[in-house]
């Protein structure tokens, strides 16, 4: 009767987990429902027994521009998931993101990074604590490393006029996030928080960086005529929300961060990156068709 009732409950947890997998790769990355504002991604790690590949949806914590980190909680139950024993044993695994896919190399954290690492956890979600006091096992933290070049991996999307799309609206989504967290943010803005918010600066600078050199270059050469007034136009906004990222940076960098001041921030730069990712797409989507 025993493995009956484990049979059932691994069948129900697979059916759980493959709705979100197919929802969250049809909306790249947008859910609904209880995981609508959750930080979720799909880990696919290969199997350490059967080597075949296995996908999970799991939760994530931002973590600089290098690496996101996973947490091993199964909902505090007293042995590891699956995904934690396939990585152990092949930590090379892939990440979907929504907007992008790569390849990563999972490494657990140890000793203080592991503690440090969790306790961020906590203090963005006490949910993460709740599960640890079910069970014996101290519950593991894996850092994901992206290999490769250090690009921003596979943008999902079938051209580059859509590809434009999917990458703003990761950032629209995550602006979305952070302006939730901020809501909720106390008299004290937590680490975790702060982490989210330095992470996504970077991820900005970054894609910024890659247009000015590379998008905007290509399309002048192709669209001459639309070179002076588009891509001066692009590059002045790309300026301006350069110094409201490094304003927002000089908010929250810091222990003693005002949480009014951050929110603040935040806000001065969603109204200006909301008004150039929409001209962006106006000016830039047709001439990618």
């Amino acid at each position: 009767m025993p493995d009956a009732i484990d049979d059932t409950v691994h069948t129900t947890i697979h059916d759980f987990n493959q709705q979100i997998i197919d929802e969250f790769r049809a909306n790249r990355g947008r859910l609904t429902g209880m995981f609508e504002n959750a930080r979720l991604l799909l880990l696919t790690t290969t199997g350490a027994r059967s080597g075949r590949p296995h996908t999970t949806p799991v939760g994530y914590l931002p973590d600089g521009g290098e690496r996101v980190l996973v947490i091993a909680s199964a909902g505090g139950s007293p042995r590891h998931p699956a995904w934690y024993h396939n990585l152990l044993a092949h930590p090379e695994v892939t990440v979907e993101t929504g907007a992008f896919t790569y390849q990563a190399q999972a490494v657990p954290l140890t000793g203080e990074e592991r503690d440090e690492a969790f306790a961020r956890a906590v203090e963005s979600d006490p949910g993460w604590a709740e599960y640890q006091a079910k069970t014996t096992r101290t519950i593991p933290v894996v850092a994901l490393y992206e290999s490769g070049d250090g690009g921003p991996g596979t943008i999902n999307a079938g051209s580059l006029s859509e590809a434009i799309k999917v990458v703003h609206d990761a950032f629209r989504q995550e602006l979305v996030l952070l302006r939730a967290e901020m809501s909720g943010a106390g008299s004290a803005l937590g680490a975790q928080l702060r982490v989210n918010c330095l992470t996504f600066c970077h991820g900005l600078h970054n894609h910024h960086t890659g247009e000015d050199t590379a998008l905007f270059p290509f399309l002048a050469d192709r669209h001459p005529e639309s070179a002076p007034p588009v891509f001066a136009r692009l590059r002045e906004e790309h300026e301006r929300i350069a110094a409201l990222v490094a304003e927002l940076r000089r908010t929250v960098d810091g222990t003693a961060t005002d949480p009014a001041a951050a929110r603040a921030e935040v806000e001065r730069l969603t109204v200006e990156l909301e008004a150039h990712l929409a001209y962006e797409e106006e000016q830039l989507i047709p001439l990618l068709a």
